[in-house]
């Protein structure tokens, strides 16, 4: 009974938070993935959770409540995530969008290698954190978390690189919200802005990107359900084929398994055009952060680690300067980088709120295809530094 109500915990205070978010501004100032972190360490402290193992390798049979949650969870999260996404369109975007965004791979990627030979050699895990920094700056929270996955990062080393991730990246998206776009101009060519949206039935719905609303009405309900049935069944498919794999290889293979998969269905019509399929795969990203939070080793917290702070600093500040220089050479416009940057690290949902304070809805729909296309790429990328760094040790 017990288990079962801690299971009901976890899935039904993300659907709270949610609504507290929509309903409060204050509260969605903060984030719904921020108030799970806070809600699942909270947990821990009361010792409702009890301790975890901290090995990173742990036999199904052994596993908790929350580390069953949290690996299941992220599996299913992926390929709703990834339905909406619509390449053939997206590629049709403007050059200087798609510039930008391989301007910002770049730009990650040598940091990121920069960073794990300055840094690397202090940290115990650091080839695996290389990849986790990889992935969440090319495609936001969701990538890093198939990442902790896929290379079977130690708990805290997860919530530790994640803590300073959103510390340092609160900093930067003041800035961008700020004077980011005036400071910019001062180098950058200047944006052509425009009071019109694209309003193509074919494209997102950017004002519904964070919307739960009217999620249980049935004509929203029931393709919603067949969009959780195949994601379920992508996940069933995945675990077969990793099967078939080498033990150490395993996760790695059901990451990028699902990966491919959710890119494959997104181009089947009926499911791309699914409401709230993307809103779904958040909602298990939120029950996902609450359970990892909950498994978090406090005492190791206190102690700050100096190198991995620095490193995540590198790759946040040290991306986005090389990003701005390189966008100097080619002539990228401001808005531009700015959206494009907020697409990466913070994902979709950022979006139109750095818009807004662009003043500049014409970059909505470009940014939303540049994060959603980073949720596809993030993955690959991180986990393929990763596995070379590690190999140049």
């Amino acid at each position: 009974m017990q288990k079962v109500t801690l299971v009901v915990v976890f899935l039904v205070t993300p659907v709270l938070i949610l609504y507290l978010c929509e309903k409060i501004k204050w509260v969605n100032k903060i984030g719904a993935i921020l108030w799970a972190y806070a809600i699942g360490i909270l947990l821990r402290v009361l010792e409702i959770i009890p301790p975890t193992s901290l090995d990173p390798v742990v036999a199904m049979s052994d596993m908790t409540i929350p580390q069953w949650i949290a690996e299941i969870t992220i599996l299913l999260a992926l390929p709703l995530l990834l339905f909406s996404l619509n390449f053939k369109k997206w590629l049709k975007q403007a050059k200087k969008t798609l510039l930008s965004m391989i301007l910002a791979f770049v730009s990650v990627i040598s940091m990121v290698v920069l960073g794990f030979y300055i840094f690397g050699p202090d940290l115990e895990e650091g080839w695996k954190i290389s990849g986790l920094l990889t992935g969440v700056y090319t495609g936001g929270t969701p990538n890093m978390a198939a990442i902790k996955t896929a290379l079977q990062v130690n708990q805290n080393t997860y919530i530790l690189t994640h803590t300073y991730d959103m510390v340092i990246c609160l900093v930067w998206f003041i800035f961008i919200i700020t004077i980011g776009q005036r400071a910019l101009n001062l180098v950058l060519p200047k944006s052509k802005q425009s009071i019109e949206v694209n309003t193509n039935p074919d494209e997102i719905d950017v004002a519904e990107m964070d919307s739960y609303s009217g999620i249980f009405q049935k004509k929203i309900l029931l393709p919603l359900l067949a969009a959780l049935g195949l994601s379920i069944l992508i996940f069933g498919s995945g675990f077969g084929i990793m099967s078939l794999f080498p033990e150490d290889a395993q996760t790695t293979v059901i990451i990028l398994f699902i990966t491919t998969i959710g890119i494959a269905a997104s181009f089947i019509k009926k499911v791309n055009r699914i409401k709230k399929s993307f809103q779904l795969g958040m909602y298990l990203i939120i029950v996902f952060s609450m359970a990892v939070a909950s498994m978090a080793d406090l005492k190791s917290l206190v102690n700050i680690s100096t190198s991995l702070f620095f490193y995540v600093a590198l790759a946040v500040w040290g991306s986005l300067i090389i990003h701005v220089l390189l966008s100097m050479i080619f002539k990228v416009d401001t808005d531009t980088v700015i959206i494009t940057s907020t697409a990466l690290a913070f994902s979709p949902p950022f979006v139109p709120v750095v818009a807004g304070a662009l003043k500049n809805k014409e970059v909505i729909i470009s940014g939303l295809a540049v994060g959603i296309i980073g949720y596809a790429l993030g993955n690959y990328l991180g986990v393929s530094l990763a596995y070379i760094l590690r190999g140049l040790m």
